[in-house]
């Protein structure tokens, strides 16, 4: 097949959040996925300081049994590339699709799908107002809260001041979850058990971000529904997590692989109707398009509530551990085939979104 005649797959990978190198190992993965006979495949580094670079050599990688690509920062002066050219036809009339695998801030959270809104190219997952918004815990909580969905008890606050470790316990108790809002795979959260800790938490996830997320801490499992679709998305099967340290961390994630993922999840027929049913709500409300993971705590003793929203992920990932590719293996559709779906939908909210008018 002619390279013309490939959809050009642009891959993102690295970015300039904490979550570089989770990017980088999610890129790994999918790169040895993809059909290169369908594909004109063309992996872009972005480094720690925002440089897009050419890693054209990253393809190379995926025999040499690497877990993750090599750092963009480590990419030659002369690899650097401009991101509205890197992201364009690379001839006339060829189709465009970028997969953007970058978890966290500068990635995950509207800017680069606005880069590719302005190029006028398909990429794949949420649009822009639905990824800042699922990247700020604190706004998705407030959209969540006013659509009805259930959630746990939560403080959110701007550069909180001296007063707010003490007014958080008076609300919330302990013991907590503080989170930096917007973050993922669990960089900068800490359980507290005390006000000093409470305090030392604030200020480490002052670290990345200005909004600082408190919750209450829910005994509960923890469940994980993965969503994919646009207009009519479906719910896989529930998988659910066994933490190996005092919460799922980064570690548990990515590291040590000390977690129990059990997909799928030991619930009832009528439980598992109904966290799905909850994932594809919260997917809606949120407006996502193309995928994400919904996570849940499910509450079983004390207050007994149920279902828990607790966020929403719109680029889930898709290591070899990660729970978004294994719930669509458990529910019939591989690793590879996922790829090609997202692509799909992708082209067809593009298609669809092409078709409004830009003049009176």
């Amino acid at each position: 097949m002619a390279d013309r005649d490939r959809i050009r797959l642009v891959v993102l990978f690295g970015g300039r959040s904490a979550e570089h190198d989770v990017s980088r190992v999610s890129a790994f993965h999918v790169l040895g996925a993809v059909d290169r006979d369908r594909y004109d495949v063309v992996p872009i580094g972005i480094t720690h300081d925002g440089r897009w670079v050419s890693a054209s050599d990253a393809i190379a990688v995926l025999g040499a049994g690497a877990g993750s690509l090599p750092s963009p920062d480590s990419a030659p002066a002369s690899s650097a590339i401009e991101p509205l050219p890197a992201v364009a036809p690379a001839s006339p009339g060829q189709q465009v699709v970028v997969l953007p695998l970058l978890h966290g801030p500068m990635g995950e959270d509207g800017t680069v799908q606005g880069l590719c809104e302005l190029a006028g190219v398909p990429y794949v997952g949420a649009g822009v107002a639905s990824s800042a918004l699922c990247m700020d815990k604190g706004l998705a909580k407030d959209v969540l809260a006013a659509t009805g969905l259930p959630q746990c008890r939560h403080v959110t606050a701007r550069l909180p001041g001296p007063g707010f470790a003490t007014e958080t316990i008076a609300t919330l108790g302990l013991p907590a979850f503080v989170k930096p809002a917007n973050l993922g795979s669990s960089i900068g959260i800490t359980k507290v058990h005390d006000l000093a800790s409470l305090r030392a938490a604030v200020a480490e996830a002052l670290r990345y971000d200005e909004y600082v997320v408190v919750e209450e801490a829910v005994a509960g499992r923890e469940i994980e529904v993965a969503v994919l679709g646009n207009e009519a998305p479906r719910a896989s099967v529930p998988g659910e997590i066994v933490p190996g340290h005092e919460f799922y961390d980064y570690d548990d994630k990515y590291l040590t692989d000390s977690a129990d993922l059990l997909i799928p999840a030991k619930l009832g027929d009528d439980e598992i109707a109904e966290v799905q049913r909850l994932a594809v709500a919260a997917y809606r409300a949120l407006r996502v398009d193309g995928m994400a993971r919904v996570d849940f705590f499910y509450e079983q003793s004390g207050p007994s509530r149920g279902w828990l929203v607790n966020e929403v992920n719109t680029i889930p990932g898709f290591t070899p551990i990660s729970m978004y590719p294994k719930l669509w293996e458990a529910s019939g559709l591989s690793y590879a085939d996922l790829v090609d779906e997202l692509v799909r939908l992708a082209l067809e909210r593009f298609e669809r979104r092409s078709r409004f008018g830009t003049t009176r």
